[in-house]
């Protein structure tokens, strides 16, 4: 199930436990909680710590002075925990980012005709910028092979698709939808 901020309307619980979860990532002094939508113990820590550390006095009490604190905080982390912003390289260019590119097209590469089998290097080399050329030309963009948001959009679309739901237990094994 894909969950939108929507999921967790009417879940204030589950919707706290979510952000606090969220925010462990970023403050390592938060326990992990589980979003189970039970105010326990581990809830209770957190909440307790995030009120010692940035807004107290700490009493565990989950006022609107509170989830307003922890929601301007969880934004905060969302920001610094989202991928990072799509970057534009050009052939010859050599930049981390451009590994989870070539991994992607190494993924499909298994799946689709046209992609070229690539190294992962980090290296806008010539098979990544022949790949980038086949994606724009498959979707009717001009070949620029320049890695651009929209390029890399697409990009990460196709790899969803081809790749990662591909992989959804429903569809590799037919035996759990029930049928034969």
């Amino acid at each position: 199930m894909i969950r939108t901020d929507t999921h967790y309307i009417g879940r204030p619980v589950r919707s706290l436990q979510t952000m606090l979860r969220t925010l462990s990532y970023v403050y390592p002094f938060l326990p992990r909680v589980t979003p189970d939508g039970i105010f326990g113990e581990r809830t209770l820590e957190a909440v307790m710590l995030l009120q010692r550390e940035f807004f107290p006095p700490v009493t565990g009490r989950v006022d609107q002075g509170t989830w307003d604190a922890i929601t301007a905080l969880y934004r905060q982390a969302e920001r610094r925990l989202s991928a990072p912003l799509p970057v534009t390289t050009s052939p010859g260019d050599e930049i981390v980012h451009l590994n989870s590119v070539q991994s992607m097209f190494r993924g499909l590469g298994s799946v689709l005709d046209g992609v070229e089998p690539g190294a992962v290097n980090g290296r806008h080399d010539g098979p990544t910028t022949r790949n980038l050329q086949w994606l724009q030309r498959a979707g009717g963009r001009p070949e620029t092979g320049r890695l651009d948001p929209e390029s890399q959009h697409t990009l990460e679309q196709l790899y969803r698709i081809f790749v990662t739901h591909a992989q959804s237990p429903w569809l590799t094994r037919p035996e759990l939808l029930g049928g034969s």
